[in-house]
């Protein structure tokens, strides 16, 4: 899977890169490599996947190939056409859509198609032939008075890419086009994607953090550090992992987020994860079988007398051996250690939620919400785009009044107390409340003020800060220059400077990598043996494993609660294999909606 030379018979690549090269210059004089001397192609009627860690340079890459940027360096060409010479005739046969889609939130999904359409030259004739197809693929038919403001996450995404697609591209660029949205919304969009491949015959470009969806492409290339560790068919990264993969039982009493954490800390286990349960590793290529509990006395000590069987290797697995053999001797993350240790093996109620209901005017955002959370868990908030998980979260953070019910967070009532409780708990928000503009020295001064930390104790705090999360070299460099997965440890590191004895982390790895997501969870575990109550919501529903309970809401409602291993259960049907946590999470889901349609008065359900 080592990068190949091309061919000379390009004539099926759309796109064809050649040693192509990107340096960004920022004013304060430092330089960033973005791509390094890269060589890919993608070729007709092929569905290819872009993935890498943050700061890979995928967007760089797409937006050079639509001729918003210009390469330092090499040769691009685009359906033929040379991008540097000509960006207007490829931007004329190409659709690119960011991770950040243009919509208007105050017009309809009938006028934001109007506008794309008209900004396009698209004539009536071809709008009325057009948009049923448009509206029939992204399933918005029955929505297209709806304002876009209204939309869900998913819907959202699905009326971005049916603006892209107005104008019939050739050559399709998708950044990121999953994330931030659910599991149902995500398949929904894993519905389209292919079609357009197969009977439309787009030629599709994707970047993704999701790499299951790479498995399901024609084509993979795999870009680290600006530079192509690998490109060709999925299963190519993925036999780089086979014969290395296991799974592991945890011992009686240890969970499998406490094994996962000694796994990684083992030299001859290259990645391990939580898994239904259990825990799937890879261990070093040239490990000796006796490490993985063959002899009386396996090396790998965290293995020591547990059941271990071979496991099927997965295109996410190939993937991590890349990225590890590519930096030897990294580390994937540490515990995040804290100054102040809190009271551990407790069983008191840190967090009680009663009855819980928000309402904005009539609309109900959270309808009887009940759940509570004991000192040390991590307690995660599952639901689709829309379910009322981030308005729980901002009234469980005091930013939010509650309409009615018991909201008790540390042993204050939030209803009466918001502020006192607000210094007692860290919230680290969707988009992280971060001040682009300060350096991350700032940052951290800002929120240590805000947090009423002064003189000696500030100064502590701070170089903690600095030194627990890496950023010492970054202290003065502007946050809004930092690649995500240390904007990702600045959040982390400006919520925990006042030791809250309670963490709300609202999708804190959305868009962000295997790694970096391998990297965030070995700090929250070690957070959470150390006494730390945390709530977290995550549309990576593989993270739900992490959790001690778990519950699942939609329509402001809780359609299920329990551990990991309940909600599993409850999505499994009869003659199942065991249920994967996304699998029950869509059953689950689907379930409840089909009961409230089935529970409305019958001229609701048909309206």
């Amino acid at each position: 899977m080592s990068p190949q030379p091309f061919n000379d018979a390009t004539d099926s690549a759309l796109l064809l890169a050649r040693d192509v090269s990107k340096t960004f210059h920022t004013a304060a004089g430092q330089h960033a490599k973005a791509l390094d001397r890269v060589s890919v192609e993608v070729r007709r009627g092929q569905l290819t996947a872009l993935v890498g860690p943050d700061g890979a340079g995928k967007t760089t890459l797409l937006r050079l190939a639509t001729g918003l940027l210009r390469a330092d360096a090499g040769e691009l060409r685009v359906l033929g056409i040379d991008v540097a010479k000509d960006p207007a005739q490829v931007q004329a046969r190409v659709a690119y859509m960011p991770q950040r889609f243009g919509l208007y939130e105050d017009l309809s999904v009938q006028e934001n198609l109007d506008l794309y359409a008209d900004l396009h030259g698209i004539s009536e004739e071809d709008k009325r032939d057009r948009y049923p197809q448009l509206l029939q693929m992204t399933a918005l038919t029955a929505f297209i008075d709806r304002l876009a403001g209204h939309l869900s996450g998913g819907m959202k995404q699905k009326l971005g890419l049916a603006c892209t697609l107005v104008r019939a591209p050739e050559l399709l660029l998708l950044d990121e086009p999953t994330v931030g949205v659910d599991p149902l919304s995500r398949r929904e969009l894993w519905q389209i994607i292919p079609e357009l491949v197969k009977r439309h015959g787009v030629t599709v470009l994707l970047s993704t953090s999701y790499l299951d969806e790479a498995e399901h492409c024609d084509h993979a290339i795999v870009l680290h550090q600006g530079r192509v560790l690998a490109h060709g068919p999925p299963f190519k990264v993925r036999d780089l992992a086979s014969a290395r993969t296991f799974i592991a039982e945890p011992p009686q009493g240890q969970t499998a987020r406490g094994l996962q954490a000694q796994l990684l800390d083992e030299p001859e286990v290259l990645d391990a994860v939580p898994e239904g349960g259990l825990v799937r590793f890879i261990r070093m290529q040239g490990a000796p079988e006796e490490s993985l509990g063959a002899a009386a006395a396996p090396r790998v000590s965290a293995l020591s007398g547990i059941n271990i069987s071979p496991g099927q290797a997965r295109f996410e697995d190939g993937f991590m051996v890349l990225l590890r053999e590519a930096s030897p001797g990294a580390k994937i993350g540490q515990a995040i250690m804290l100054d102040t240790k809190l009271e551990q093996g407790s069983d008191k109620v840190v967090v009680q939620v009663r009855g819980l209901v928000r309402k904005f005017g009539s609309f109900t955002a959270v309808d009887h919400v009940d759940f509570e959370v004991r000192a040390g868990q991590i307690f995660g908030l599952l639901g689709p785009n829309g379910a009322g998980k981030t308005t729980t979260f901002r009234m469980l953070c005091g930013l939010l009044p509650a309409t009615s019910g018991t909201l008790r967070v540390a042993g204050m009532d939030l209803r009466t107390a918001r502020a006192s409780a607000r210094q007692r708990i860290g919230y680290v928000a969707q988009k992280f409340s971060l001040y682009g503009q300060l350096t991350v020295a700032e940052n951290l001064e800002f929120f240590a003020s805000a947090y009423s930390l002064r003189g000696d104790r500030k100064r502590n705090r701070i170089d903690w800060a600095l030194r627990q999360f890496d950023l010492t070299a970054y202290a003065q460099t502007a946050t809004e220059q930092l690649p995500g997965g240390f904007k990702r440890r600045l959040a982390m590191a400006a919520a925990l400077l006042h030791e809250p004895e309670t963490l709300f982390l609202d999708e804190p790895t959305s868009g962000a990598d295997p790694f970096a997501r391998r990297e965030f969870w070995r700090g929250i575990t070690g957070l959470a043996e150390q006494g730390v109550t945390m709530v977290v919501t995550t549309h990576f529903m593989e993270e739900a494993e992490y959790c001690d309970q778990v519950a699942i809401l939609d329509e402001g409602k809780v359609l299920a609660q329990g551990t990991p291993a309940q909600i599993r259960q409850r999505g499994q049907t009869a003659g199942d294999a065991k249920s994967s946590m996304e699998q029950a999470f869509i059953r689950i889901v689907e379930e409840g909606r089909e009961a409230q349609i089935a529970a409305r008065p019958r001229s609701e359900a048909a309206a």
